[in-house]
């Protein structure tokens, strides 16, 4: 309890500070603006493809309408315009430039809109938010998802009793693939369960994403630990339930990349962070050259064939043959595949429904973009890893003072990228959507802001500043 004291000598009481009106509807529109990015697939199924691409829209006009007259208050000389992702950035003009060449144009213009849409608001989203704010936005969009898949899961299984299919469609009469569906029901049979975004692979990435969202907060000792422990729960069980490969494998690398950081932490001398990237990066190639050769063993025990469920016989060498015919600069940006377009329409067909992308980043931007897409993409994601790996191990330090503690925060970057990265060897979604926002979003944060927190040293000439401002 706070106890108030009139003596003439102590300073008068001020209320904790608070965040403004303003900024808390600021901060709930950036978390809407992540939903609509991270569970773009669930907007899809449920208002269609047109009111999918208005929603992104929308939210495009409203960011601009609220960050250029920021920027114009701040001048735009104050902009870090040096500091932007610029990797990133020319990818995302070489997708405009394709229209010229395109071999499927409409479906680069609609794409290349998404795409900058997801620029803009990732740049926006920077500049108008903390590293603190933007894990809890982060935190608060992943809450979201995972209830709102629980609450759809639960409803298909107790009142539906029967799979729904996108758009609340009829179901038709006969069998129907189960692929076709939106949610099947399978919280309480031990199937699959594919939660609001409709996708098993989707939900196991965006469950991965939370765990480890929230392990940050809590190691940052964050306040409602105990919610954030019950919220880490049902995201294990989602992710487990999701029966994912990917994500298990993506699971794995973000745990290699966290024990080393924290060695990499505990390393007193530059010799001994050597020694760790020695052993690190030759048990990582050891390992990865076993599981190469073991392959198929490894795959039949995790219930998958060894082709990677048919990526590399159907859709990978249907892609190559696109990549044969321009490979310096590609065929055209499509990210997505436009699967209403004519060169994409029933081209390549997985249980009878259109494949939307390569199932792999790098084949899906060689055939887009060719080489030079391939370099720029390459570009940005390894200055990223770079960027974040450095920010993760590396003390915050801007003076002489190397005393100050870690942040917990400083370790989030990192793992994302791993787990995009590795994501990206079997799916496409680290070019698109969520994927591109995280790329675009945290390498132009640490660009900007290269350090979290402040340090014991700071604390004691705040608390001297303090005692001879008293009268």
């Amino acid at each position: 309890m706070a106890h108030y004291t009139k003596h003439p000598v102590a300073a008068p009481p001020r209320a904790p500070e608070r965040e403004s009106t303003g900024h808390l509807v600021l901060r709930g529109f950036v978390i809407m603006m992540m939903l609509a990015a991270f569970a773009h697939s669930a907007i899809y199924n449920l208002v269609g493809e047109i009111g999918a691409f208005i929603t992104l829209i929308a939210f495009l006009i409203a960011t601009l309408a609220i960050g250029i007259p920021m920027i114009a208050r701040r001048r735009p000389s104050a902009f870090p315009w040096r500091r932007l992702p610029w990797a990133a950035v020319g990818y995302t003009a070489l997708a405009l430039l394709s229209v010229a060449w395109s071999e499927w144009r409409g479906a680069t213009v609609i794409t290349w809109v998404l795409l900058a849409t997801v620029t803009v608001g990732a740049l926006f989203i920077v500049q108008v938010l903390t590293w603190h704010e933007i894990v809890r936005a982060l935190a608060s969009t992943f809450k979201w998802i995972l209830g709102l898949s629980l609450a759809i899961e639960l409803w298909v299984a107790l009142v539906v009793h029967e799979p729904i299919l996108p758009n609340f469609f009829v179901r038709p009469e006969g069998d129907l693939d189960p692929h076709w569906y939106w949610v099947r029901g399978n919280l309480f049979d031990g199937g699959r369960i594919q939660g609001i975004v409709g996708n098993s692979n989707i939900m196991a990435i965006i469950c991965l994403f939370a765990l480890l969202t929230f392990g940050v907060l809590f190691a940052a000792r964050t306040r409602w630990r105990t919610t954030l422990a019950l919220w880490s729960l049902l995201a294990a069980y989602f992710l487990l339930r999701a029966g994912s490969a990917t994500a298990y494998a993506c699971a794995a690398a973000a745990a290699l990349v966290l024990v080393v950081a924290l060695l990499m932490r505990r390393a007193r001398t530059p010799g001994a962070r050597t020694r760790l990237y020695v052993l690190f990066i030759g048990g990582t190639a050891v390992v990865g050259a076993a599981l190469w050769l073991l392959r198929e063993p490894l795959f039949a025990l995790l219930g998958r064939s060894a082709d990677l469920t048919g990526r590399s016989d159907r859709i990978w060498s249907a892609v190559l043959e696109r990549v044969a015919q321009h490979p310096l600069f590609g065929n055209g940006f499509s990210s997505p595949w436009v699967p209403f377009d004519p060169a994409f329409q029933g081209w390549i067909k997985d249980h009878d429904i259109t494949v939307f992308h390569a199932h792999n980043m790098w084949l899906d931007v060689l055939m887009q973009l060719g080489v030079l897409g391939v370099i720029l993409m390459a570009f940005a994601y390894l200055s990223l890893l770079w960027r974040s790996w450095f920010f993760a191990i590396d003390r915050p330090r801007w003076d002489l003072g190397a005393d100050r503690p870690y942040s917990a925060l400083t370790l989030l970057p990192s793992l994302f990228t791993a787990v995009l990265l590795v994501q990206g060897l079997t799916e496409s979604t680290p070019i698109m959507l969520w994927g591109w926002m995280l790329l675009v979003m945290f390498s132009f944060k640490i660009k900007v802001v290269p350090l979290v927190g402040i340090g014991e040293r700071e604390r004691v000439i705040e608390r001297g500043e303090r005692t001879r401002r008293v009268p």
